[in-house]
């Protein structure tokens, strides 16, 4: 299994004239990350999706040692599809914006996606959300009740060439450490609390 993080996002709704990747809770938020992948020891390799978008951290990341692959930066959905057809085997593909995100999680969502379903996302209830503070931009009704995406999925890329339409599996986890993303100040706020 490869891992692939998204890390190529023009990061607006931060408000930051740093880059969103590069913000520091304790280290950059896109080493906590990489480090929960490499820690886990559930990836044959670990790839980053970067772009012009965010030129400081394609530089971060490559100073880390890390392969990287450039995509044109027009959105996280048409970058993914793009990148998803440099690879055969399965990818757990990963926001770079996952402060919290520790190799036990990691591990935790390897085991309980499996590997027979064409793309499984990993989805916070609304509930859980609403009780630690985060506001979602997007909701999906998921077995009679809302839930927001976390960022995390597990695709199988010859499943999915061409992003043609299929059955997506979800996997609910109700832990902050895949529940805070990065996306604005106040989501930075909350990394403190947590």
């Amino acid at each position: 299994m490869i891992g692939l993080v998204m890390c190529g996002g023009k990061g607006t709704r931060m408000e930051s004239v740093q880059e969103k990747l590069l913000v520091k809770y304790k280290k950059p938020v896109i080493e906590h990350v990489i480090s929960a992948l490499e820690e886990s020891r559930c990836f044959s390799k670990i790839v980053c999706a970067t772009s012009r978008n965010a030129p400081k951290t394609a530089e971060f990341v490559k100073s880390l040692g890390k392969s990287t692959v450039e995509t044109k930066g027009n959105g996280y959905v048409e970058d993914l599809s793009e990148v998803l057809k440099n690879f055969d085997e399965q990818v757990f593909v990963v926001s770079g914006d996952l402060a919290l995100l520790d190799s036990d999680i990691v591990q935790k969502i390897v085991k309980q996606s499996g590997s027979n379903h064409p793309w499984t996302s990993v989805l916070a209830s609304k509930k859980f959300l609403d009780l630690i503070g985060v506001h979602p931009e997007y909701l999906v009704n998921y077995n009679g009740q809302e839930h927001a995406f976390t960022g995390i999925s597990i695709v199988n890329p010859k499943d999915v060439a061409g992003m043609n339409h299929v059955k997506e599996s979800y996997v609910v986890i109700d832990d902050k450490r895949v529940a805070i993303n990065l996306n604005t100040k106040r989501d930075y706020d909350l990394l403190g609390a947590a």
